[in-house]
């Protein structure tokens, strides 16, 4: 016996019982709210051994709320848990304020009974204080299921924001994207580190923020290079291509009628359309592995030197340069130089590169066209090949 625990007793029987509740509704209230209580999973059991003892399903204060088992049952109810752990479980669940003891002058539990077999009076725990403390425990209850739930979602939103990061700088690595990428991968890592093995609410709030921050910081970074490498594109197209005076340039092999396409296209505005979806450089160079022998030292690092390397292989193909011209303005020059590499593979299969790059250029001004089927259609033909070779 304690002060502490005389005065929660005290509180206890000062509050209103209310009306009846079910004993299990309480019960499940306690589990969720255990760890506030500062309950361990043991002290749990114990206090399920002990409501069910109590005949009735709803706890009332009319009718006696004491329990009176002996330890032997007790035990056998606890799934056999030892004589000195139930004990010292059961002080916990004293302690707690979540049961009373009721003792009888021989310290033992029992009851009296009346002839007619009621019980008058009994001696061993008393269940009042669930029925008192039902709409706390109740409280308790909520605030844990809305804080499990709050820590789910974080730690869901730190899944994919590292998830995107993780991405993002894999695609910029892989596409050689300008900037210190090495660095942003190290703070990446730091991040994680700091995640503990088992990591609280807190922790995890707090990676979270730092990490969104880092996923904003390089999502600008990259934007500024694509819009730079749009106004590039858009440059290129403008000019109908780079013209270089150059005798090494590649470019040199284009023909000028080329320019004057480009002086007479038309300057009307053209339909806006939907964007065709952009492929990783890296996929597109996986799947139409021939097109780097056109590049500058036979291999291509960017979609400049990409799109530069079209230019030769659609004077080879024989494309002319009003169909390219039209692929570009429809496609965009990027994509139009993905078109071409795709053609490139297939080149023994097609009886006029023009011609069909024509048709393509149709289908994807009327929005029935999009470049996916091509590039997986040559990446399963490329593996196809080398399982062949091997």
């Amino acid at each position: 016996m304690t002060l502490a625990l005389v005065k929660g007793q005290l509180e206890t029987s000062g509050r209103q019982t209310g009306k009846a509740i079910d004993k299990w509704k309480v019960f499940r209230d306690v589990c969720e709210a255990k760890d506030v209580l500062g309950l361990q999973d043991r002290a749990i059991a114990v206090l399920h051994a002990l409501i069910s003892f109590y005949p009735e399903t709803e706890l009332n204060g009319e009718s006696g709320l004491v329990v009176f088992p002996s330890n032997a049952q007790l035990t056998i109810r606890a799934h056999g848990i030892a004589g000195t752990t139930l004990r010292r479980h059961l002080g916990q669940l004293v302690d707690t304020g979540l049961i009373q003891r009721r003792d009888s002058p021989n310290g033992k539990r029992y009851a009296h009974r009346s002839r007619g077999g009621a019980i008058e009076e009994a001696f061993g725990f008393s269940l009042a204080p669930l029925l008192a403390r039902a709409s706390e425990l109740a409280g308790l209850a909520q605030q844990v299921a809305e804080q499990r739930s709050r820590f789910k979602r974080s730690k869901e939103a730190l899944s994919l924001c590292r998830r995107d990061v993780r991405k993002l700088i894999s695609a910029a690595m892989e596409e050689g994207a300008d900037g210190d990428w090495t660095e942003i991968e190290a703070i990446y890592l730091a991040l994680i580190a700091r995640l503990p093995r088992a990591p609280r609410h807190d922790d995890v709030t707090a990676v979270l923020d730092e990490m969104q921050m880092l996923r904003e910081e390089i999502v600008n970074l990259l934007e500024i290079q694509l819009n730079t490498v749009k106004t590039d594109g858009n440059a290129i197209q403008d000019g109908c291509h780079i013209q270089n005076s150059k005798p090494e340039s590649i470019n040199e092999l284009e023909p000028s009628s080329e320019k004057e396409q480009c002086e007479k296209a038309s300057p009307e505005p053209t339909r806006p359309r939907e964007p065709l979806k952009a492929f990783p450089l890296s996929m597109v160079l996986k799947a139409c592995p021939q097109i780097a022998d056109y590049g500058a030292g036979g291999q291509i690092g960017h979609w400049r030197e990409l799109m530069s390397a079209a230019i030769v292989v659609r004077s080879m193909l024989g494309v002319s340069p009003s169909a390219y011209q039209e692929a570009c303005e429809v496609m965009g020059p990027e994509n139009a130089a993905v078109a071409i590499a795709c053609i490139l593979e297939r080149a023994g299969h097609i009886n006029s590169a023009g011609g069909y790059l024509r048709d393509l250029t149709r289908k994807a001004a009327r929005g029935e066209f999009g470049l996916g089927p091509m590039i997986m259609a040559a990446l399963r033909g490329n593996a196809g090949a080398e399982k062949r070779s091997a």
